[in-house]
């Protein structure tokens, strides 16, 4: 991809706009900070880096349509849906907010789903259908994982080589689950050791998707962030239990 993918975002975000008269209007998104609760339920496990973690969920109501994104910089924010498109997302923060209000309006007009997180114990029903998933389309590849979702983690490595890299520095250098966690430096040559890519959505959050766009390996993104992203690019993604 040549193309920066924030223009493209913006751009495919603006038409969806014009074309269906919200761009006269005068529509106000509000974006919220979930607490963890909210975002994920009380699931048994208490190690998901939504709990444990420096990182939210970001919340952008559409008329009665919600739209999650995770992110490390978050906050409350009342913002048209013409300044989102035409904004261009300077950090964190405000890649949260134009993401959550891309997937709010994509799933308000029909145009994807599973755009809200699952809850309780449905993270786990989420890992089982990916593990039979990977099974039967790619057989027993080694594979790259970026981002640190546990029980993802917990349960590819019972049954595939992996190796794991994240962003957090509380998590690099640990051990989970037989698993020890890299950091972004080893992302590259994951890659190039790996069957299989799955990396996380919030790369699109914090802008480091572009390293896993074009890739000669097969790329899984996984979660709801990438929800309307990944209709617009055309990228695979996996959430079973998305709402």
């Amino acid at each position: 991809m040549n193309r920066p993918v924030y223009d493209i975002l913006q751009e495919e975000f603006s038409k969806i706009i014009r074309g269906n008269g919200l761009e006269s209007e005068e529509v106000t998104v509000t974006a919220t900070t979930l607490t963890p609760e909210e975002a994920i339920g009380n699931p048994e496990d208490k190690d998901y880096p939504i709990i444990t973690g420096r990182e939210r969920m970001l919340q952008a109501d559409f008329r009665g349509h919600y739209g999650h994104a995770f992110t490390d910089m978050y906050g409350n924010m009342n913002i048209r849906l013409a300044d989102i498109a035409s904004k261009k997302p300077e950090n964190n923060f405000r890649r949260a907010v134009f993401i959550s209000s891309l997937n709010a309006v994509m799933s308000y007009l029909g145009m994807t789903d599973k755009t809200v997180h699952c809850r309780n114990e449905e993270p786990k029903e989420c890992c089982r259908v990916l593990v039979d998933k990977i099974e039967s389309e790619y057989g027993s590849p080694k594979i790259a994982f970026v981002g640190f979702q546990p029980r993802m983690i917990e349960f590819l490595a019972k049954k595939f080589e992996i190796r794991a890299t994240d962003l957090d520095e509380n998590n690099i250098g640990t051990e989970k689950f037989g698993v020890v966690i890299g950091g972004p430096e080893k992302t590259q040559e994951n890659l190039d050791w790996c069957d299989l890519a799955l990396v996380t959505g919030t790369t699109v959050v914090n802008d480091t998707i572009g390293q896993f766009l074009g890739t000669s390996k097969p790329v899984i993104f996984y979660g709801v962030t990438i929800s309307g992203t990944a209709k617009l690019l055309g990228l695979d993604v996996f959430c079973h239990c998305g709402h």
